[in-house]
């Protein structure tokens, strides 16, 4: 599968979805995309994008169609609607889903296409903004294995593919990691908070516990944003709060426990009631730091 010859589709083309779209045109695939607003991907059309004013148009162009939505609802919606993906998903076509949803509605979904003699992989990543620029994403592959090995020198340009089995798998494990994600990154800011107020120096605090054996390489790569998140956020602290709700949900059909993540479940909540939901991750510390300071109601 090689550039000259695989016209590539997306869309959504948010914060990741664009800069996937953008690696794409750099290497030199024909980029053909769709976004709620035009305005939103006018940078990418400058850079060589071809616009098409639906999923469905994007899905007839593109000999792969990538998805990067922000949950079920969205994704049912693009797949589903009279001028949606689906619609014009022919035969021997792939969808590549990158969104983070529920293992069971990709899975449905997946059933739609294969019904067409199309096929669906769900591929989600573990990184974000950064890892996205850089092509180091890390991408769980779930689907056709046949259909992986065709699409993954396509997914290489992102990251590094790993194929882990039937449709939903891909999900399953993307779930698990941002599980661990969420307790790092909650855990870390409880130690912070615990070591400020009982009078170390914050940077301080934050440069030795992101260099010793806890600072992971996504704590370590978030350190220098924890004390002054930007205003555009990597990773979305509602998006971490809806992917630790769909692992509950998957735990509830395992019927087994997560009780660290249902501890995360309930401060992301608090975090986003305090108006931290359009905040990157890393402002679970200014989120913790607010609880703290706030009187107990009598």
């Amino acid at each position: 599968m090689s550039a000259s010859r695989t016209n590539v589709g997306f869309v959504g083309l948010g914060h990741m979805g664009g800069n996937m779209a953008a690696r794409f045109l750099a290497a030199g695939y024909p980029v053909y995309g769709e976004e709620r607003s035009r305005e939103h991907a006018q940078e990418l059309i400058e850079q060589g994008l071809q616009w098409c004013d639906t999923p469905r148009a994007v899905a007839e162009a593109a000999a792969v169609v990538f998805t990067s939505v922000p949950d079920d609802d969205a994704l049912e919606e693009v797949a589903s609607r009279p001028d949606g993906i689906l619609a014009g998903l022919a035969a021997g076509k792939t969808w590549v889903d990158v969104s983070t949803v529920s293992p069971q509605v990709s899975r449905e979904l997946a059933g739609r296409a294969d019904a067409q003699g199309a096929r669906m992989l769900d591929a989600p990543v573990s990184g974000s903004v950064p890892q996205v620029q850089s092509g180091t994403l890390t991408i769980m592959v779930g689907g056709d294995e046949a259909a992986y090995r065709e699409v993954e020198p396509l997914l290489r340009e992102l990251g590094t593919p790993n194929y882990v089995g039937d449709n939903g798998q891909g999900l399953a494990l993307k779930l698990a990691i941002n599980i661990s994600l969420a307790v790092q990154m909650l855990a870390f800011a409880e130690g912070l908070l615990l070591a400020e107020r009982s009078g170390v120096d914050r940077q301080r605090a934050l440069d030795v516990m992101a260099a010793s054996p806890i600072g992971s390489p996504m704590l370590r790569a978030r350190a220098s944003i924890i004390l002054d998140p930007p205003a555009e956020a990597w990773f979305d602290l509602r998006f971490m709060h809806k992917d630790i709700a769909l692992a509950l949900e998957t735990a509830r059909e395992l019927q087994i426990p997560l009780p660290t993540a249902e501890r995360a479940d309930l401060v992301l909540a608090e975090a986003e009631e305090l108006g931290y939901e359009r905040r990157d991750l890393a402002a679970l510390f200014q989120a913790l730091e607010q609880i703290a300071d706030t009187p107990p109601e009598e």
